[in-house]
Formats: C-alpha cells, sequence, structure tokens
C-alpha cells in the first residue's frame, strides 16, 4: 500500500509541475478576421486579400493562415466588432482608432498595427452659395462616415475652431449626418436629397469634383498644416500578444502590398478596379495613387496632432506626448509623429 501511494505522490505531483506548462501553451490563430471600408485609400487592404499576400507572408515563416474578410460603412461598427471579439484587424480613419484606443488602455489595450497612407480629405459640396466653412447654413447637410468619432467629423471640428474661433468647434456638427461615402455621394450628387455637402476621401471627393456644381470647400491638409495618416489598421492587445506570428506575416504583407502600389499603380488599379467594381477607368485610378499628395507608407504621420485635438476637446479621456505609446513595437522603428 506503502509503494502505491508513493507513486501516486509522485504522479500527483509531476503533474502539477506540467500543468503550467500547459496552461501557458497558446496555439496562435489559423484565421485571421480582418476588415476594411470603402474607397481607394483601402487600396493596400484590396491588394493583401486578393492576392493572397497575408497568406504568403505567413507560408514563408513556415506557418499557414487563412484569412476572413469584413466590410464596414465607418470605424465606430469596426470597434464595436473588436470588442465583441468578432473581429481580429481593424481598418479605418484615425478618428476612431483613437477613440478605442483611449477607452482600451485598462482593459483590451487596443493599438495601431501601422498606418496604410497619408492623403488629404476634401469637403466638397454642390451648394453655389458655400465657398468657406463660414457660408454654411441650417438648410446644409453635411455627409461624413459617423458624426463626432469619424477623422472627417473630427477634421471639421480642428476646422471649424480654426474659422469661428476657441471655443467653436462644434458649431457644424448640428448640420452632419452620418453616411457611407457611396451613399453620400450619390445622395449629394443627385440633387434630391438634404445633403449638400460630403466630407469624403478618394475616390469620391475626385469625382465628386468632375461635375460643374461641385466644389472643394475644405482641404484636410491645410488643417493639418501638411500630409498627414488617413487610415490605419488596430487589434487588440490580445491578439497581438497571444498571435506574434500572425501580427507579423499582416504588417509584412501590408508592407508588400504599399511596395507593389508603389512600383506598379496601373496593375494595383486595375486589380482594385475589378475588385471593387469601381465606376472609373484604370487611368483615373492610378492618377489618385500617383498624386504626390498621396503618400503609400506605414509610418504614422500627425496621429498626436489629432489626438491633442480631440483629448482637449474631451473627445478621448487619455492622452500622450510619445506616438509609439498608440502603437504596437513592430512600428516603432518608423519615423513617425
Amino acid at each position: 500500500m506503502g509503494f502505491l501511494f508513493k507513486r501516486a505522490a509522485a504522479a500527483a505531483v509531476a503533474a502539477l509541475m506540467l500543468a503550467p506548462v500547459s496552461f501557458a501553451a497558446h496555439a496562435e490563430t489559423t484565421t485571421v478576421r480582418l476588415a476594411k471600408q470603402f474607397g481607394i485609400s483601402y487600396l493596400p487592404m484590396t491588394v493583401m486579400e486578393e492576392m493572397k499576400l497575408i497568406e504568403k507572408q505567413a507560408a514563408a515563416k513556415g506557418f499557414e493562415l487563412k484569412t476572413e474578410w469584413l466590410r464596414f460603412t465607418g470605424g465606430s461598427g469596426m470597434n464595436e466588432a473588436l470588442i465583441s471579439g468578432n473581429l481580429d484587424v481593424a481598418a479605418g480613419g484615425v478618428g476612431p482608432m483613437l477613440t478605442i484606443w483611449a477607452r482600451t488602455r485598462t482593459n483590451l489595450k487596443v493599438k495601431g498595427i501601422a498606418a496604410l497612407n497619408a492623403m488629404p480629405l476634401y469637403l466638397v459640396s454642390v451648394n453655389p452659395n458655400v465657398k468657406t466653412l463660414k457660408d454654411f447654413a441650417a438648410g446644409d447637410k453635411i455627409a461624413l462616415p459617423a458624426v463626432k468619432t469619424s477623422i472627417q467629423a473630427v477634421t471639421l471640428q480642428m476646422a471649424a475652431e480654426q474659422a469661428f474661433g476657441q471655443g467653436q468647434q462644434n458649431k457644424l456638427d448640428s448640420l452632419t449626418v452620418s453616411m457611407g461615402h457611396p451613399d453620400a455621394q450619390l445622395a449629394m450628387m443627385g440633387g434630391k436629397s438634404e445633403v449638400t455637402a460630403h466630407f469624403g476621401s478618394s475616390p469620391f471627393q475626385e469625382m465628386e469634383l468632375k461635375d460643374p456644381r461641385a466644389r472643394k470647400v475644405l482641404d484636410s491638409y491645410q488643417v493639418l498644416g501638411g500630409p498627414h495618416t488617413f487610415n490605419v489598421i488596430w487589434a487588440t492587445e490580445k491578439f497581438a500578444t497571444e498571435n506574434p506570428k500572425a501580427l507579423a506575416a499582416v504588417l509584412a504583407a501590408l508592407e508588400e502590398a504599399n511596395a507593389l502600389i508603389r512600383k506598379d499603380p496601373a496593375a494595383m488599379a486595375a486589380l482594385w478596379i475589378k475588385a471593387e467594381g469601381a465606376k472609373m477607368s484604370v487611368d483615373e485610378a492610378v492618377a489618385i495613387i500617383k498624386a504626390p499628395e498621396n503618400e503609400w507608407t506605414t509610418t504614422p504621420k500627425k496621429v498626436l496632432a489629432y489626438l491633442d485635438y480631440m483629448h482637449r476637446a474631451g473627445l478621448v479621456g487619455a492622452t500622450t506626448k510619445d506616438w509609439r505609446d498608440i502603437f504596437f513595437p513592430a512600428i516603432h522603428g518608423a519615423s513617425g509623429s
């Protein structure tokens, strides 16, 4: 009996010693769920999806990884999906990313992975009486992806403060309505809705400006004082720490996609038009891709300028002086701002 007891005790101790190892071991995900929105600014994501660059980068690193792609019309819905665990990697404007970064600093700890690009955003109007922000009146409606939180909404507030003075950043908020870019373009250009302006992105803004009724009222580069990041991708700390190889594959695929866009804009334009069913020519898409103001880079630019304003205006409850606090370490070597 004593011998059997000792053997049982030894087995129990061995099991206890092995338990922490088995609990600590964690297999990386085999599928990454990513989301994107509408517009040519998401070209890197479309290239990654259509050319299966994430799968390619994972295979080069010696493991298999699948992807699932979702579509959203705004960053707020994407953030809800991320929080609920139904999404791994979100893609959207700086505004929604900074919002969820600030709100989750003590729990999910959402951070940016990298920028997708630096691109200007145009506020376009078909109201002949509107030439500057000060010309908007009660009868106007400004369509943008999401009131208050989208990068367009934040930029509009920053511009309003510059135009009307300190404390007047919300002066035009009552005129804004949430609407996806394709619907906003149709509503404004159709002339049968209350929407008279659209704070959009490429290619919608360029397509709108081809109509003689439309004019550019505002350029976000003017508001920010130079080129700024438009779109970024972000994830939770849990996903990043539990799936370092998958995260590395996503970032490597993004770098490869941007390199392909810079190297062969015509081929990437054709790929995007076919994948998105875009109603524009390859030449028109190439003109946007190659425009000197558009940069296909993963380096974050002027993200802190947005954060500084959003914190001062009470849109987010946290701030920092170092852009690296907002992004995961893999991109810290970039010369961001």
